[in-house]
């Protein structure tokens, strides 16, 4: 969202939305783009995470537990294989220019370990409809293994279907695409990086 203060009646409303967000098996660090805010990956994982963000006001939000760096994932400061697996959990929404795209996922390739995973839970926005309403945003319900955590997530209307831009972006890049779920209007990617 921009900086300025957006009112309800600019923002066009998705309907609610329930996404599940298993545990899973990270034997290393987990680098976590975005993880401000509601920290969802820190918040299931803790210490193990290096949660970054562009605003320090969004990782100041986010439960104690991960470390919280402001960076641009776009030009990460961290060596070549250095994580075991990289998470994006509804981030690469607000990434709209395919260009900036395709940086957040060549250094999430860099800094993956071999055999490492980058995991993304993202949501799929459908086409604009004939509204003059610049923001899309719907609320979300969280179920992580102990506990639920409701939200929200609003962004400018895209000109690409995310599924579709990750799923090409991970291919040009050199990922495998291991996985693909679909959860109602929402979706999670698990790729490899061999």
């Amino acid at each position: 969202m921009s900086e300025h203060e957006i009112s309800e009646d600019q923002i066009h409303f998705l309907e609610k939305r329930t996404i599940t967000v298993e545990d899973f098996d990270a034997p290393g660090l987990i680098l976590d783009i975005g993880g401000g805010g509601e920290g969802i990956i820190g918040q299931l994982k803790g210490e193990k995470v290096v949660a970054i963000d562009l605003s320090k006001e969004e990782l100041k939000e986010a439960p104690a537990g991960p470390a919280k760096i402001v960076m641009d994932a776009r030009n990460l400061k961290f060596p070549d294989d250095m994580f075991s697996t990289v998470t994006a959990f509804f981030t690469l929404m607000y990434i709209q220019d395919k260009a900036d795209c395709e940086l957040v996922f060549r250094e999430a390739f860099r800094v993956l370990k071999s055999g490492g995973c980058f995991l993304i839970w993202d949501t799929v926005i459908p086409d604009r409809p004939d509204t003059d309403k610049e923001i899309v945003a719907f609320h979300i319900d969280v179920r992580l293994p102990d506990r639920e955590i409701a939200t929200g997530y609003g962004t400018r209307w895209p000109d690409e279907d995310t599924r579709r831009l990750c799923t090409q972006l991970a291919e040009l890049v050199g990922f495998n695409v291991v996985s693909k779920e679909a959860q109602g209007a929402s979706f999670f990617l698990e790729l490899k990086k061999q």
